[in-house]
């Protein structure tokens, strides 16, 4: 019995790629600014991660954050090692976890600032267990730490919710190539001017503190 083998087609340059579109190109490696350009594309939210220490608030900024798990209720954060701020909340009982609106620019600048007091003129309440979150968001979550991975230049830090809201009414901050944004409304509906697009050094994996 003869066995034909029959070499599986290549695929062209182009192929399915309509008329002026360009081909992406892999590359194998990439310095940490292409990283962060190319992160960039992904749009994401921005969070304040913010705990009572010794009685005064203490918070960061970071973009890193996604949901995990239904059951248990868990999400997470990347933290960077060099954070000056996450190693002062890791060790809180509970870590209040506020996804900001799109209206907190000046919040999260503020957050990710190196110097100053990062709550000045920020409405802001904490829970009876220290958890600490910000007012005017669209979002927010009342958690503490269930584990930490190390990943990289990066901990991951998986948080259980133990309580959370929402406010519908409220868009949230949108962070993409480097700029805030804002998102508009679904086709048919009416559509929010643009926030103003202020360059900033957040990256989908950094925390900015």
């Amino acid at each position: 019995m003869t066995v034909v083998r029959v070499a599986p087609s290549q695929p062209r340059p182009g192929r399915h790629v309509p008329a002026g579109h360009p081909v992406p190109q892999a590359q194998r490696t990439a310095s940490p600014a292409e990283l962060r350009r190319v992160f960039g594309a992904f749009p994401t939210g921005v969070t304040a991660l913010a705990a009572l220490v010794d009685g005064v608030p203490v918070g960061m900024a970071a973009n890193s954050f996604t949901s995990v798990s239904l059951h248990p209720p868990l999400l997470s954060v990347c933290v960077a090692h060099t954070s000056a701020t996450w190693p002062l909340l890791a060790g809180r009982a509970r870590l209040g976890v506020t996804v900001l609106g799109a209206g907190q620019e000046r919040a999260c600048a503020q957050l990710a600032s190196r110097d100053g007091d990062r709550f000045a003129r920020l409405d802001w309440h904490a829970t009876g267990d220290g958890a600490v979150l910000l007012h005017g968001a669209s979002a927010w979550f009342d958690t503490s730490i269930e584990q930490q991975v190390p990943a990289g230049d990066h901990d991951i830090a998986v948080l259980r919710i133990h309580a959370l809201g929402a406010d519908h009414t409220v868009p949230p901050l949108v962070f993409h190539a480097s700029r805030f944004g804002r998102l508009a409304e679904t086709a048919g509906g009416t559509q929010d001017g643009p926030a103003p697009h202020t360059p900033q050094h957040l990256t989908a994996t950094e925390e900015t503190s």
